[in-house]
């Protein structure tokens, strides 16, 4: 039996030092709190594990554990930082990105990197506390504005669904343009999970040229000679790159741009199989988001597997995504929209996950 859902409206003057509770429902809890940077978060429970939200900046998931462990990529920063600078505030779980621009700018480029997405400003965020047929959940919400004379404007909205019980994070985003004119959009999920020694990725993605592009290496004088032949070894065989062996430093990224093939409902999947079993997944919608962009990096304090990132465009800039006919084209008044799963899996749950992959590849 489903309930009314009850918005509670955030503000800024929730979020003091100490953590406050907001609300609960069931075993979900939620708690508004300030880092010493400044940054407003949200701390959630949910009877198997926490979550970090950030309503205010990006609407980004910070931190995320299930099950005992986390989720979250190693990185330099321990809290997040009031800015607008992607990499001065590194190590969220997950960032949406892109916007009029994604990706690494190329020479043709002078955007930022990942466009103007990641750390966007929100104008107002909520809570919306619901129950459905499969219980109770929490969902953060809010709508963020950006406006450039004579460019862009766009409302950008988020919704992260979190159930109590569960360790399955339903995200969906949606995307206005206020303009007059048609928008030209990027977008990009930016996930990043903790790579595992021992980890095996498995994915709805063949091992050929046709569905896997590997972006060359911009290697330094200073990379040592085990960096350059990692390298090396999975320019000549992309599929060696799908066992994580500890030891093996990946600087200072690997990247694949990959097409997935999805299964009959139009869900392609991507996992992490830990050596226990367990495993961490993403599943997106290729017909949505139809690059699942891949980007490894573990050296010293960064270690991060972006497992999967659906994405409108290979991350490589605007000016390519523009020459490869790859941008998305949001007319006056239009809306665009994705959904995708992300999170941890237990060993029983899988197994299960892996054998709709293996049936999809052998379809």
């Amino acid at each position: 039996m489903s309930d009314a859902p009850v918005t509670v409206e955030l503000h800024p003057s929730h979020f003091g030092e100490a953590r406050k509770p907001i609300a609960s429902l069931g075993e979900l809890r939620v708690e508004a709190f300030r880092y010493p940077s400044g940054v407003a978060a949200l701390g959630v429970t949910n009877g198997v594990g926490s979550l970090i939200l950030l309503p205010f900046q990006g609407q980004q998931i910070w931190d995320a554990e299930f099950h005992g462990r986390r989720l979250t990529m190693l990185s330099a920063f321990d809290e997040p930082r009031p800015t607008r600078d992607y990499l001065r505030t590194y190590g969220a779980f997950f960032i949406h990105c892109g916007g009029t621009s994604m990706g690494n700018p190329g020479p043709d480029d002078n955007h930022p990197l990942h466009g103007e997405l990641p750390n966007l400003p929100f104008q107002n965020a909520q809570l919306v506390f619901g129950r459905d047929e499969a219980g109770c959940y929490v969902e953060m919400t809010g709508s963020a504005r950006d406006t450039l004379a004579f460019h862009h404007d766009f409302v950008v909205r988020p919704r992260l669904r979190i159930r109590e019980g569960a360790s399955l994070l339903d995200m969906s985003v949606t995307v206005e343009n206020r303009a007059p004119k048609p928008l030209p959009f990027l977008y990009l999920a930016h996930i990043n999970f903790r790579p595992v020694d021992g980890g095996v990725l498995v994915d709805t993605v063949r091992d050929d040229a046709h569905d896997i592009a590997l972006r060359a290496a911009q290697l330094g004088p200073e990379e040592s000679d085990a960096v350059r032949a990692y390298h090396a070894a999975i320019a000549s065989d992309s599929s060696l790159h799908r066992t994580l062996a500890p030891g093996v430093p990946i600087e200072p990224e690997l990247v694949l741009s990959m097409k997935a093939t999805s299964d009959a409902d139009g869900w392609a999947h991507a996992m992490q199989r830990h050596p226990d079993g367990q495993a961490d997944f993403v599943s997106h919608r290729p017909s949505e988001l139809p690059f699942a962009v891949r980007w490894i990096t573990r050296a010293g304090e960064r270690d991060a597997l972006g497992l999967v990132l659906p994405a409108t465009a290979p991350p490589d800039g605007l000016a390519a995504a523009t020459a490869n006919d790859q941008l998305v084209w949001i007319g006056p008044g239009e809306t665009f929209r994705t959904t995708m799963r992300f999170g941890a899996l237990s060993a029983s749950a899988s197994r299960d996950l892996e054998s709709t992959i293996a049936a999809i590849r052998n379809r």
